[in-house]
């Protein structure tokens, strides 16, 4: 497999360098996702804007969190999950809650249980899941605005999901403590 690079600010191609600069003024540093994505400045444009338009959708932080991580797990994300589980840290989502989505168990809170199970529909049935999940969806008290706002996360994470898979983009050291694999 070809060894994708993993740019920098001061290599990167020059349309992306501005969104390098601003990841590192606002995170301290360039996510290697962000220095792979580079090599194509549309793709890295294109994941910005779509975590943005994610983030602030209808779905709160928890509900945010629930869809990132139940894909990335799904999708066996070596990059995307610890990365999540730091940023799911920093937005005061509880550890339980990551916990039990990084081992792929059953949500405590039944209505963030009815969004883990219908974004795994989603993703396992690309994006056709049957009537009782999109039911118990509903029934769960969520709206087609949030079915809509998960379709808007499983994009965002496909971009990034399949980039870490081709790119096999190496954890950055803040994430390396919590490094991930999916279980057999």
């Amino acid at each position: 497999m070809a060894e994708f690079t993993v740019y920098g600010i001061d290599d990167a191609p020059a349309e992306a360098k501005p969104i390098l600069e601003g990841a590192k003024k606002e995170m301290g540093m360039v996510p290697n996702l962000f220095g792979v994505m580079s090599e194509s400045p549309n793709v890295l444009k294109g994941y910005k804007q779509l975590s943005e338009l994610f983030t602030t959708s209808s779905l709160n932080a928890e509900e945010v969190t629930v869809v990132w991580q139940t894909i990335n797990v799904e999708n066996a994300c070596h990059y995307c999950v610890p990365a999540h589980t730091a940023i799911a840290s920093q937005m005061g989502v509880s550890d339980e809650i990551t916990q039990a989505l990084r081992e792929e168990k059953p949500l405590p809170d039944k209505k963030l249980e009815a969004l883990r199970q219908f974004t795994l529909a989603m993703v396992r049935q690309r994006g056709n899941p049957d009537k009782s999940t999109l039911n118990a969806f509903f029934e769960a008290g969520y709206q087609q605005q949030q079915v809509l706002d998960v379709i808007l996360g499983i994009a965002m994470k496909t971009l990034s999901n399949y980039t870490n898979h081709v790119a096999e983009t190496p954890l950055d050291e803040p994430f390396k403590p919590l490094a991930w694999t999916k279980k057999a």
